[in-house]
């Protein structure tokens, strides 16, 4: 047992994803996924007359999960246009109601992207709160919380953070964190975790106040390294590259006759190329036996490279589901 060694290790995590999104250690909290970072905000976030979460159909589900849970908040929907959400769909739907405007950054299912900046222009606005799901777009596009204006970001370390499951963060403005009363905690959620006094509660300070038990250490030593490998690249020549990739992509695969869901311009979407297929899952296994990793989404099988990928990566795996096609 080395506590010091595994909490230093979560603690670099912490401090190197507030580096990567352009915020304050202290604006961040631990979770163990965003399932549980959004669910701990839902319970938390102070009720007033607003109590409208507006949220899209292109979200992951797990958002809209969370928000219909609570009885005592107004769920609304933005439907999807052509597999995008025009700008104008939230300038209609933002209102003097809207408690929250929840919505994703880059799209899990399409990897369409949406311009955050404009988001919290419109949701501050009308006196709402942003908060954004960047499960899909931390790691492959530069993020920064105050120059966008975001209030509350959620990601988990996997995906393109280049962790494992069960390790999730939690960006929450200062100012509004310090306004937040959590509803979700624990003893690394307190001021003074090694008081051991269960007799009275004070939150720490910032958005550490939604730190809950012991972390996940094992993640932790796993977030810690991939995020160094991110940071020692740099979120911005990784752009550079997957953009170039996407593109190659975007027109390989509609040169090979393939349909591609989503934007069909590049600088509209991230790296992720949803190319609609019968029967996704079935092609996902056969592509593995391939030697391709792909994802499943629905109708869809999800190409979704990274920085260590190449063209003839993208190449190789549309060649290999469009003979799976042909057989």
């Amino acid at each position: 047992m080395d506590w010091e060694a595994w909490m230093a290790a979560c603690e670099d995590a912490r401090a190197a994803f507030a580096r990567l999104i352009g915020a304050s250690p202290d604006e961040v909290a631990i979770t163990s996924s965003v399932s549980h970072a959004v669910s701990a905000l839902a319970v938390s976030l102070p009720r007033s007359r607003r109590r409208r979460i507006l949220t899209t159909t292109m979200d992951f589900p797990c958002i809209g999960h969370v928000w219909l849970s609570q009885p005592d908040l107004d769920v609304a929907y933005i439907s999807a246009e052509n597999g995008t959400i025009p700008l104008a769909a939230y300038e209609n739907s933002v209102d003097e109601e809207t408690l929250l405007v929840s919505t994703f950054h880059v799209a899990y299912y399409n990897g369409f992207k949406q311009d955050l900046r404009r988001l919290a222009e419109i949701a501050h606005a009308r006196g709402a709160y942003l908060l954004v799901d960047a499960y899909q777009s931390a790691g492959q596009t530069p993020i920064d919380v105050r120059a966008m204006g975001v209030d509350m970001l959620v990601t988990g370390a996997q995906k393109y953070l280049l962790g494992v499951p069960g390790l999730a963060f939690l960006y929450v403005r200062r100012e509004l964190a310090e306004q937040i009363r959590p509803r979700v905690t624990g003893w690394f959620g307190q001021a003074d975790p090694f008081a051991f006094d269960g007799t009275t509660i004070q939150y720490a300070p910032g958005a550490r106040r939604f730190d809950s038990g012991t972390a996940p250490m094992i993640n932790g030593f796993a977030a810690r390294a991939a995020l160094n490998v991110i940071l020692r690249v740099g979120v911005e020549r990784i752009e550079a590259h997957l953009q170039a990739l996407g593109a190659f992509g975007l027109d390989y695969a509609r040169a090979r006759g393939l349909e591609v869901r989503g934007p069909q311009d590049a600088r509209q979407r991230g790296s992720n190329l949803a190319v609609a297929v019968p029967d996704a899952h079935a092609l996902e296994e056969r592509m593995r036996e391939e030697g391709f990793i792909v994802s499943a989404r629905a109708d869809v099988i999800r190409i979704a490279p990274h920085f260590y990928n190449s063209a003839d990566d993208v190449r190789d795996a549309i060649d290999c589901l469009v003979d799976l096609l042909g057989a």
